[in-house]
C-alpha cells in the first residue's frame, strides 16, 4: 500500500465547516484592509474596482452585492474590503442566526447611510425573513404588521440606503426572488499555488513566523486552494516547528509537521481520505448518492457536499454522474486502492 495510506486517519481533521475562535481570531489581523492587498480573484477585484470607483464618484451606495463559492475563500473578507473602499461600517450576521423577522428590522433600522450589512450563508435564511428583506433591498423600506385581525395596523419603516452582501456556499439555493435583487454576482473560486505562496508569506510577516520560500510554497500545496487552510496550516506548522525543531519553517519541517497533523501532498486529510475509502470499500467505487454515502460515513450530507466535495472535484478524484458520485482513476492511484468491478445501486 502507497505511504498515503500510513498517515493516521484518526487524527483531528484539520478541515473545519466553521472557523474556530482561534481562526476568527487571528484571521482578522490576517485580513486585508483595501482591495490593493487582496491576493487572488483577480477576475472578481478587476470587476469591483470599477464598480467602487463608480459608486464613490457618483456619491452613492454601492449595489446589493451576492458572493458565492466554498467556504474559507475570502468572501468575508470582500466584504470587510468593500466596506473600509467606501469608508463605511460593516454589521456582520448570518443567515440562520436572523430567525425572526423582528430581529431584521432592528438590524436594518440601525444601519446609517452607506452602511453595509454582510449575511453570510444568505441561503439559509427564513422564509418569513427573507420576504421582509425584498422592500428593503428594492425601495429601502420595510412594512411591519402589529397586532391581527380587524386591530391590525401595518406600520411603515423607511431605511437609509444601504448595500446588501450575500455569502453562499450554495447559490442554487437562493430562491428567484432574491437573486434577482442583487445588481452584481461574483463568485470566488479556489486559489492557485502561486497566489497561496504569496498569502502565507504574508500571514508568516504578520505573526512573526521565520520562514523560506521553500517552506512557504510546501505549505501553499497542501492548502486545498483555500486561504482560511492555508493560515490554519501555517500555525500548525509553526506550532511543531517550535517544539520539534528551531522554530524556523523549512521545507522540511513543513513536510514532517503535515505528515503529523494527517495532511498528504495533495492537501487530503482524514475525512477527504474517508470519504474516497467509503465510496471504495462500501460502494465499489460508485456511483453513489450522497445521502448513502454520508450514511455510511456517519457524516452529515452537508459536511461532504460544501467541505469535502468541492476539492475533491475540483483535483479530478471523483466525478458526478447522473446515478451519483464517482471515483475517478487519479483517486485509486493516489490512494494505492484496487478497482473493484462497480456495484449496481437500487
Amino acid at each position: 500500500m502507497k505511504k498515503q495510506n500510513k498517515i493516521d486517519d484518526k487524527r483531528e481533521t484539520i478541515l473545519k465547516e466553521k472557523e474556530t475562535e482561534e481562526d476568527v481570531i487571528l484571521n482578522m489581523s490576517l485580513r486585508p484592509e483595501k482591495i490593493k492587498d487582496f491576493i487572488g480573484q483577480k477576475e472578481t477585484i478587476d470587476n469591483l474596482k470599477i464598480s467602487l470607483e463608480a459608486a464613490k464618484r457618483r456619491k452613492e451606495p454601492l449595489e446589493h452585492v451576492l458572493l458565492s463559492g466554498p467556504p474559507g475563500l475570502g468572501k468575508t473578507s470582500l466584504a470587510h474590503v468593500i466596506a473600509n473602499e467606501m469608508g463605511v461600517s460593516v454589521i456582520a450576521t448570518s443567515g440562520p442566526a436572523i430567525e425572526r423577522a423582528g430581529d431584521l428590522i432592528g438590524i436594518l433600522t440601525n444601519l446609517s447611510q452607506g452602511d453595509i450589512l454582510f449575511i453570510d450563508e444568505i441561503h439559509r435564511l427564513a422564509k418569513v425573513v427573507e420576504e421582509f428583506l425584498y422592500p428593503a433591498m428594492e425601495s429601502y423600506q420595510i412594512d411591519f404588521i402589529i397586532d391581527k385581525g380587524p386591530y391590525a395596523k401595518t406600520i411603515k419603516f423607511n431605511l437609509k440606503k444601504f448595500t446588501l452582501i450575500g455569502a453562499t456556499t450554495r447559490a442554487g439555493f437562493l430562491t428567484a426572488p432574491l437573486r434577482g435583487r442583487f445588481g452584481m454576482f461574483h463568485h470566488v473560486d479556489f486559489y492557485d499555488t502561486e497566489d497561496l505562496f504569496r498569502i502565507v508569506t504574508r500571514s508568516a510577516k504578520i505573526l512573526n513566523i521565520p520562514i523560506d520560500k521553500e517552506g512557504a510554497l510546501e505549505i501553499a500545496k497542501r492548502s486545498r486552494g483555500t486561504p482560511r487552510v492555508v493560515n490554519r496550516l501555517l500555525r500548525r506548522v509553526r506550532d511543531w516547528s517550535e517544539v520539534k525543531s528551531d522554530g524556523k519553517i523549512t521545507k522540511d519541517v513543513a513536510i514532517k509537521a503535515l505528515k503529523n497533523h494527517g495532511v498528504d501532498e495533495m492537501g487530503l486529510d482524514s475525512i477527504d481520505r474517508r470519504v474516497v475509502q467509503a465510496m471504495h470499500s462500501s460502494y465499489g467505487g460508485g456511483p453513489v448518492g450522497i445521502e448513502a454515502l454520508a450514511s455510511a460515513m456517519g457524516e452529515e450530507p452537508d459536511t461532504i457536499v460544501d467541505i469535502v466535495e468541492p476539492f475533491l472535484l475540483k483535483i479530478g478524484f471523483i466525478k458526478r454522474t447522473p446515478r451519483g458520485r464517482q471515483l475517478t482513476e487519479p483517486a485509486y492511484r493516489h490512494l494505492g486502492l484496487k478497482k473493484e468491478a462497480q456495484k449496481e445501486l437500487f
